[in-house]
């Protein structure tokens, strides 16, 4: 049992929405994911955790990729239903389209399809790691659907500064007047 003051904190945290798919022949299984992130910048790797009970699980072991549509913020119904085993809905789910054989969330922001090079187990779920070999653009204009335990679903369109502010130059400047202050008058 998690600590109540460990999960309130951890509550807190917010991630983006995703929904998971992979396709192994005719059955397509896909799971709704917050635990999705970008791992490197030059190579483009995402890792996604995925538990060995969900039955997506399977297919990317035996496939070996899978896909991650972006969700927009007005997409909580695909979400939301992703985020239960479909057997529960007894998948009546009418949401993905399929791309060139890739199983895709109709109208999300973008997705990527990543091919699996490694994987490690992390207690009760296994983290893949898959290098992006497609992307596909969507409503890239659109904001993101976002989600915290505490908080729940959220659509990340708020700025954080106001337009034409930077904070890095200001740090900047900061740094350089810092740095002009520790100068000896004769630049030793």
């Amino acid at each position: 049992m998690i600590d109540p003051h460990l999960k309130r904190a951890i509550g807190q945290m917010t991630h983006g929405v995703h929904v998971v798919a992979c396709r192994s022949g005719g059955l397509v299984r896909a799971y709704t994911s917050t635990w999705t992130t970008q791992l490197s910048f030059e190579d483009p790797v995402i890792g996604i955790s995925v538990s060995p009970k969900h039955d997506t699980y399977p297919l990317i072991e035996q496939e070996g990729w899978f896909a991650v549509s972006i969700l927009a913020g007005d997409q909580i119904e695909p979400a939301q239903y992703f985020s239960y085993p479909g057997r529960r809905f007894k998948h009546i789910g009418d949401y993905l389209d399929e791309v060139d054989g890739v199983p895709v969330v109709r109208g999300c922001v973008a997705w990527l399809l990543c091919e699996v090079f490694d994987r490690v187990e992390i207690r009760d779920h296994t983290l893949f790691l898959g290098e992006v070999t497609t992307v596909g653009e969507g409503r890239l204009r659109e904001p993101g659907l976002t989600y915290s335990s505490r908080k729940g679903w959220r659509i990340a369109d708020t700025r954080a500064r106001p337009r034409g502010v930077s904070v890095r130059d200001r740090l900047l400047g900061r740094l350089a007047a810092a740095d002009d202050e520790d100068t000896p008058p004769d630049g030793r």
